[in-house]
C-alpha cells in the first residue's frame, strides 16, 4: 500500500466520523513533541513525514532523527508546529506507526549486530501483517536487514506445498523457464540433502535449506562449491538469536527469519505537548 493511501486509511479507522474534542474545542497553535522513553532504532519518519501534505500543511514535522538512527530513552525524535486539533486526531496513528516500525528495526539491528564479521545476508520473509507489508519490510531495512521478496509476483518460490502438486520438476522447470519473466529468479524450498540435489540439477537460482542443522547445511554448502558454485544457498526455519552464528558459520549467502518482523516489540514513543 502506498504511503498517502496507508496513512489515509489509518486517519479514517481512527477519525471515524470526527474527532469528539473537535466538537468543543476550537482549534490553536501547539507544539508537540515525539519523545522516546526507550532505547531502540528509529524508523518511520519516510512515512510520518507525509502527514502534513494531507492537510494543506496545517501543521508542520521538525525531525531530529533519520530512520536507521539509534536513539536512547529521553531523546526528543521530532517536534510537531501547527494545528491542535489536526496534531491531536493524529497522534494516535503517528505513534502506532513509529512504535511498531521502530519495534521492527530494533529487533533486526539486534539479530545483525551478532552477524557482523560474518559474510552473510539477514533476510527477512513474507510473514507480515496483512497491508502493512511495505512499511514492515521498510522498518527491516532501517534495521539493517535485507528484504526477501515483497510478494509473489517477484521470484517463483516452490515451497513444500508446491513440490507436493509436481509430479516432475525437471518437465515443470523447463516450463517456468519458458514463462516467468527471464530477470525472474526461482528459489526451490528442500528439507534433505536429497532434496537439494534434485534441486540443483533442476535449475534452481536458490536453494533454501529449511528446517536443517548446520552440521546438514556445511555438508550442502561443500556439495555446491564443488558442482554447482552459481546457486545461492540460504538457511530458514527456527532462526534464533541463540542458533544464528552457528548457521552464519555454514557458508549459506543468506539467513532468513519471519521474527525480524514478528516477534518484534513495540518500543515505547510518547506525544508530550508543550507548555
Amino acid at each position: 500500500m502506498r504511503i498517502r493511501d496507508l496513512l489515509k486509511e489509518a486517519i479514517k479507522e481512527d477519525l471515524g466520523r470526527g474527532d469528539l474534542f473537535s466538537f468543543i474545542s476550537k482549534p490553536k497553535t501547539i507544539q508537540a513533541n515525539i519523545k522516546a522513553k526507550s532505547d531502540g532504532i528509529f524508523a518511520g519518519r519516510k512515512y510520518i513525514r507525509e502527514l502534513p501534505s494531507l492537510d494543506v500543511s496545517e501543521f508542520e514535522i521538525e525531525f531530529f532523527i533519520q530512520d536507521g538512527d539509534e536513539f536512547k530513552n529521553g531523546d526528543i525524535l521530532a517536534t510537531i508546529t501547527g494545528n491542535s486539533l489536526l496534531i491531536l486526531s493524529y497522534e494516535r496513528v503517528i505513534l502506532n506507526i513509529v512504535q511498531h516500525a521502530s519495534g521492527i528495526a530494533t529487533n533486526t539491528k539486534s539479530f545483525t549486530k551478532l552477524l557482523e564479521g560474518y559474510d552473510v545476508k539477514l533476510l527477512d520473509t513474507r510473514k507480515t501483517t496483512p497491508m502493512l507489508r511495505e512499511l514492515e519490510k521498510y522498518a527491516v531495512r532501517c534495521g539493517g536487514g535485507i528484504n526477501h521478496r515483497l510478494g509473489l509476483d517477484d521470484c517463483l518460490m516452490l515451497k513444500d506445498t508446491h513440490m507436493a502438486t509436481i509430479k516432475d520438476l525437471n518437465e515443470f522447470m523447463i516450463e517456468v523457464r519458458r514463462k516467468i519473466p527471464w530477470t525472474s529468479k526461482v528459489e526451490i524450498e528442500c528439507e534433505s540433502f536429497v532434496a537439494v540435489k534434485r534441486a540443483m540439477k533442476a535449475g534452481a537460482d536458490i536453494i533454501m535449506c529449511d528446517n536443517m542443522t548446520p552440521e546438514q547445511i556445511i555438508e550442502i554448502v561443500a556439495y555446491r562449491d564443488r558442482k554447482f558454485p552459481h546457486i545461492k544457498l540460504e538457511a530458514s526455519g527456527n532462526i534464533t538469536k541463540e542458533n544464528i552464528v552457528s548457521y552464519a558459520k555454514t557458508g549459506v549467502d543468506a539467513i532468513s527469519s519471519g521474527s525480524l518482523i514478528h516477534q518484534s516489540t513495540w518500543l515505547d514513543i510518547s506525544m508530550k505537548i508543550k507548555s
